[in-house]
């Protein structure tokens, strides 16, 4: 473990490092209709920019944590660092939508290494007693940076050029790279055999063709070609890929932590609130816009009531863990969060912001009441030595949760908003409510605002179904009495004691 300064100096360098993926996963949204503009790039063209990050992001998880495990967790953590920072320098100046769509993909790259190496970190920094604050505060600064996104860019783009978006990464990306140098302390594991060829081609291949058939199915919807083809692809090549994983003495996707309940069930928990974020974050923002008539810069500033509660939930979870153990207090989590989905379900078109900031209140506390005591039950029960490759299985299946969430919800929000609107509505206003705005009819746009808000209620109330059974089902298959140290006692409700 680190020393007792050193070591939260060096959860700040990881916190930036989450703090600027954070803020990268929504920068982007505000600057479209600019991008569209300056760059002459079309709706294939806007899509990619988007999905280029995307996709790399997902399929690289595996072989970076299975890397960081062999080669070091600071130093591959630092290629990460390095690797984002400069496909930001080549963002910030592209001249074309090619040049731009290459520098996200670099960026989907030096993410998807930060991700599982920063907190594939925590456990080796950071003992049983202090891990769960630990996570609470790099799980808030994720969480901070999605609304810091669309407030950060809103001002740049109405200040600067597009390309300040970009830009703005490399001082944070500069800071947490020398901090991440200095203060965090190496560690591998010094049995890590060679690079596993075959699981890393099978995972990166098959984990790129299920994302790219997932966030292309709202689109293109589920029934086309490409669509069908990727998910197909995805599958053999997963399922390929347990396979060969099977065999081989050290694999990359060690398949022994599927056998374990605690990790098994934390992190199906922790998928099912990363699932409820994605639509939050999706339904949310375009509310906010297209209903209230807010503008990026405030829909950005009205989503901290949020983070807010995730901060607060979080801190109060990573308590309630030492006192009640997992079992108890993950399930509860879930249960507020199910319980301000429903709230949120309530919504009407005619509902003030106090009541929308209301809800979203109750939905971060949830959120960190459930995620950091998952995160920290299943950091604990990775061995230390392969904690990367651990860490990013855990963010992996995380991932693919929220994709499918946002791919699934996506479509179920075009299917209520679309059969909603009025016989005879224009074309054009089908698409979206955004584009119902633009077109400027009075009585249009208040029958779109109802539609909408109808679809958000559905989606809002879905992901509160799905909070309830993730509830359930953590409650009853959770083994008894999990600790923070993420061992089961043979009896009891007590917390076993920290190391």
């Amino acid at each position: 473990m680190a020393s007792s300064t050193s070591r939260w100096w060096a959860l700040g360098a990881l916190v930036l490092s989450a703090l600027v993926i954070g803020m990268d996963a929504t920068v982007l949204n505000v600057a479209l209709p600019t991008l569209a503009a300056d760059l002459r790039a079309t709706n294939g063209d806007l899509q990619w920019i988007v999905d280029a990050y995307m996709v790399p992001f997902a399929a690289l998880m595996l072989p970076a944590g299975a890397l960081g495990d062999r080669l070091g967790r600071r130093r591959v953590l630092l290629a990460g660092l390095v690797a984002f920072g400069i496909a930001s320098v080549f963002a910030t100046y592209a001249n074309g939508t090619g040049a731009l769509i290459a520098a996200r993909a670099l960026m989907g790259a030096g993410g998807a290494v930060i991700m599982p190496l920063a907190t594939s970190i925590l456990p080796v920094v950071f003992d049983p007693r202090e891990r769960g604050r630990a996570i609470a505060v790099f799980t808030a600064a994720m969480a901070l940076g999605l609304p810091l996104g669309p407030i950060v860019g809103g001002y740049l783009l109405d200040h600067f050029w597009w390309g300040s978006i970009f830009l703005v990464n490399i001082p944070v990306v500069v800071v947490a790279a020398v901090a991440a140098a200095v203060f965090v302390p190496e560690s591998r594991d010094p049995a890590a055999p060679r690079t596993d060829l075959p699981g890393a081609l099978l995972s990166v291949t098959g984990l790129a063709a299920l994302v790219y058939g997932v966030i292309e199915a709202p689109a293109r919807g589920w029934g086309d070609v490409r669509v069908l083809a990727g998910l197909a692809a995805g599958v053999v090549l997963l399922a390929a890929l347990v396979r060969v994983e099977a065999r081989v003495r050290r694999p990359m996707l060690d398949l022994g932590l599927f056998r374990d309940r605690v990790f098994v069930w934390g992190a199906a928990g922790a998928t099912f609130v990363s699932l409820g974020m994605s639509g939050v974050l999706f339904v949310v923002p375009q509310h906010l816009q297209a209903v209230l008539g807010h503008d990026a810069f405030g829909t950005g500033v009205r989503v901290i009531p949020m983070v807010a509660g995730l901060m607060l939930g979080g801190l109060a979870g990573e308590r309630l863990t030492a006192r009640l153990g997992l079992r108890l207090v993950m399930p509860a989590g879930l249960v507020v969060l199910a319980a301000g989905f429903c709230l949120g379900a309530t919504t009407s078109a005619s509902s003030a912001y106090g009541f929308v900031a209301a809800w979203l209140t109750v939905i971060g506390a949830g959120v960190g009441l459930a995620m950091v005591p998952a995160m920290d039950g299943v950091l604990a029960t990775l061995p230390e030595e392969r904690s990367g490759s651990g860490s990013a299985t855990l963010q992996t299946v995380r991932q693919i949760g929220a994709a499918l969430g946002v791919a699934g919800l996506g479509s179920l929000l075009s299917g209520a908003y679309a059969s909603g609107l009025p016989d005879g509505a224009p074309e054009a206003a089908g698409d979206s409510i955004t584009a119902a705005v633009a077109l400027g009819d009075a009585t249009l746009l208040h029958a779109a605002r109802d539609a909408f808000v109808a679809g958000m209620d559905l989606v809002l109330l879905v992901c509160g179904a799905a909070s309830a059974l993730a509830a359930v089902l953590v409650a009853v298959f959770l083994p008894r009495s999990t600790g923070r140290d993420g061992k089961t006692a043979e009896s009891g409700h007590e917390l076993t004691a920290a190391r």
